[in-house]
């Protein structure tokens, strides 16, 4: 069976810190203005960070979203140069930003929003998982500075790992499941 690298977002655990957006934007030389990785608020707004609900009831949570790395990724099939693929060995979806013509479709087709234009080169810009980092064994930028342990990364194919006993548990979620993408990020609710 391939490996098939997924994420598990602990939302109970996520204190909306942006250490994982900043660790990102650093290992991946992300340029100011844009990102790989967000961390969106309840109410799904980076800026208010307001609580939702009527007093005494209210409740924050932070959602951090990146590239899904979906099995059925629209970004993909919409990518009029095949510029964006996804891996067979480990599922990880690749940009190749040579191939890239700035045109945008990927971005309108991503159900989660997790790609961005970088208008200095012209191309698209998404999550790789930190690929150069996954070659020499180490996990992606944004899981290994969490300092909540909030992300846990890992091979959801192996039976041994955490993210797959985690991914597992009645309560894991995916965003818009709906869309038929199967994305390979899971979120344990607040």
């Amino acid at each position: 069976m391939n490996t098939q690298y997924a994420f598990v977002i602990d939302l109970k655990r996520c204190i909306g810190c942006d250490t994982c957006v900043v660790g990102c934007k650093m290992e991946n030389g992300v340029p100011i203005g844009s990102f790989r990785l967000n961390v969106f608020d309840s109410n799904r707004d980076a800026i208010t960070e307001k609580p939702t609900g009527t007093f005494p009831d209210l409740q924050q949570f932070w959602l951090p979203n990146m590239c899904q790395h979906c099995e059925a990724a629209p970004c993909v099939t919409a990518c009029p140069t095949r510029a964006l693929w996804r891996r067979d060995a480990d599922g990880v979806v690749m940009l190749d930003k040579d191939r890239c013509i700035g045109c945008q479709r990927c971005a309108e087709e991503c159900p989660y929003e997790a790609l961005t234009f970088d208008p200095e080169i012209g191309t698209a810009d998404k999550c790789s998982m930190c690929e150069h980092r996954l070659q020499e064994g180490a996990a992606p930028m944004c899981a290994a500075v969490c300092p909540t342990r909030a992300i846990h990364f890992g091979d959801i194919n192996d039976p041994e790992s955490v993210v797959r006993r985690l991914a597992g548990s009645p309560d894991a979620q995916r965003m818009n499941e709906g869309s038929g993408s199967s994305p390979q990020i899971y979120y344990l609710p607040p």
